[in-house]
C-alpha cells in the first residue's frame, strides 16, 4: 500500500477524533490506526464538540479539520456540505458517513471528479422518530447516495440486499471491528463504585431510543427479580427515556445508569456480566453488538434480519418481553457458554479492524471491484413493501 501514500483521503461525517461519541467516530479513529502510515488522511470534527482550546491539529498523524457545525441533527446537512465542499480543494477521495448531507451530492459531483464513497450506515428514516418531512428527507437523501456516489458501502448483507431490491445497485460489505476492546477485571479499583458487581448481573449499552426496545428489556427483567440488570444510556435525552427511567426506577434490581463515555469503565461492566442484551431492532451491523461478541459475552439479541446476519444466528433471540422474561428463566449455564463461545469465533474472525482498513483501502481507491453479492435470505415482508414502487439508479 505504499504507493497510496500519496494520496489524500477526506473522511466526513463524525464528530470529529479523538473518537468520544460512537460507531463511525470509532471507525474513523481506527482507519487512521490502521492506514494512517501509507495514506494521508483528513479527518472533519464538529467544531461545538471540541473547545477552542482543546483542538489539536493532528491526530496519531491525521489532520483535522474543524467546522463550525454541529456534526448530529438538522445541522449535520451543512456540517456534512461544507465538509465535502472543503475536502474538494485538499482530497483525492471522499469518505462519506451517513447520508445526511448527500442531497449535495449532485452538485458536488457536478464540479469535480474526485472519487466519493459514501457509507450509507442504517436505515435511517425507518427508525419511529422520524416522520413526515424528516421521513422523505432521509429517503431522499439516501436515493441520492446510491445516485451519485462513486461506491456504496453497507455494514450489513441485510442493508446491501436493501440497496440491490430498492436501487438496483451492487455495494460493498464492510462491517465494524471490535479487536479495540478489552476484556477488565472486576478487581479493579473502578469496581468498586459498582456494588451490583459483587454478583451477577446482565447488561445492555444504548442510546435510549424507542427503536433498542429497552421498554421490552426493562418489562422482562421487572418480572425476575433474580437477575439484575445495569443498563447505561442517555436518559435525559428524550422524553421517551425520561418517562421509561421513572417508571422503572421503582424496581432496585434494574440499575439505570447514566451514558459512560470512559473505555475503561464501560469494558469493565460489559467484561463481568454474566449474559448481555442487545435489543436495537434498527440499523445494520451494530458496534456495540460485534463488540459484546469479541469480548466473550452470551448475547440475547432482538429478533431481526440485521441481528441475526451479525450473529450468524448463534445467539438467543426474543420478539417482546414475555419471550425474553422466559429465555431469561431457563437458558442454563451450559448454554450461555455455548452462545458465548460461537459468538467470540465470529467475532475474531469476520470483526477484526485490520481487514476491514484493508477492505476501505480498497473501496476507496478502486484497488479491487466490489464483489458481486449473493443473498440466501429475504428482506422482511414490511420493509420490503414500504419501498414500493421502488426507485432505481439506473
Amino acid at each position: 500500500m505504499r504507493k497510496l501514500q500519496n494520496t489524500r483521503l477526506a473522511i466526513i461525517g463524525t464528530v470529529g477524533l479523538p473518537a468520544k461519541y460512537g460507531g463511525f467516530e470509532t471507525l474513523a479513529q481506527q482507519l487512521v490506526l490502521q492506514l494512517g502510515d501509507d495514506i494521508d488522511i483528513t479527518v472533519y470534527c464538529s467544531g461545538h464538540s471540541y473547545p477552542e482550546l482543546d483542538r489539536p491539529a493532528k491526530w496519531k498523524g491525521a489532520k483535522l479539520k474543524y467546522i463550525p457545525l454541529r456534526a448530529n441533527g438538522p445541522q449535520s446537512i451543512l456540517y456534512d456540505f461544507f465538509s465535502m465542499l472543503h475536502a474538494l480543494f485538499f482530497c483525492d477521495v471522499l469518505l462519506v458517513l451517513g447520508v445526511s448531507g448527500c442531497l449535495f451530492l449532485p452538485l458536488i459531483k457536478m464540479f469535480s471528479k474526485k472519487r466519493v464513497i459514501v457509507n450509507i450506515d442504517g436505515l435511517e428514516w425507518l427508525r419511529p422518530k422520524w416522520s413526515g418531512f424528516g421521513k422523505r428527507f432521509l429517503q431522499w437523501s439516501e436515493w441520492m447516495a446510491t445516485r451519485y456516489a462513486d461506491e456504496i458501502i453497507c455494514d450489513n448483507a441485510a442493508i446491501q440486499k436493501y440497496v440491490m431490491d430498492r436501487y438496483g445497485r451492487y455495494s460493498r460489505l464492510i462491517t465494524y471491528g471490535a479487536d479495540h476492546v478489552d476484556p477488565i477485571s472486576a478487581r479493579t479499583r473502578e469496581a468498586r463504585h459498582f456494588p451490583f458487581m459483587e454478583k451477577a448481573y446482565a447488561f445492555k449499552v444504548c442510546r435510549i431510543e424507542p427503536e433498542n426496545n429497552l421498554h421490552m428489556v426493562l418489562e422482562a427483567f421487572s418480572q425476575n427479580l433474580e437477575l439484575p440488570i445495569v443498563v447505561v444510556g442517555n436518559w435525559d435525552h428524550s422524553e421517551f427515556g425520561i418517562q421509561l427511567r421513572s417508571a422503572y426506577s421503582q424496581y432496585p434490581h434494574l440499575h439505570l445508569l447514566d451514558p459512560i463515555y470512559e473505555p475503561k469503565v464501560l469494558n469493565l461492566l460489559r467484561s463481568n456480566c454474566q449474559l448481555y442484551v442487545h435489543g436495537h431492532s434498527a440499523g445494520g451491523t451494530n458496534p456495540s453488538l460485534v463488540e459484546a461478541m469479541y469480548l466473550g459475552l452470551p448475547i440475547i439479541a432482538f429478533e431481526v434480519i440485521y441481528n441475526r446476519i451479525t450473529t450468524q444466528h448463534q445467539a438467543a433471540y426474543f420478539n417482546n418481553a414475555d419471550e425474553l422474561a422466559a429465555i431469561i428463566q431457563d437458558v442454563t449455564p451450559q448454554r450461555l457458554e455455548q452462545i458465548a463461545l460461537s459468538l467470540q469465533r465470529i467475532a475474531i474472525k469476520e470483526y477484526n479492524w485490520a481487514y476491514i482498513s484493508d477492505s476501505y483501502a480498497k473501496a476507496a481507491f478502486g484497488a479491487v471491484p466490489a464483489p458481486v453479492p449473493s443473498f440466501d435470505f429475504e428482506l422482511p415482508l414490511a420493509l420490503r413493501q414500504s419501498f414500493q414502487p421502488a426507485l432505481k439508479t439506473n
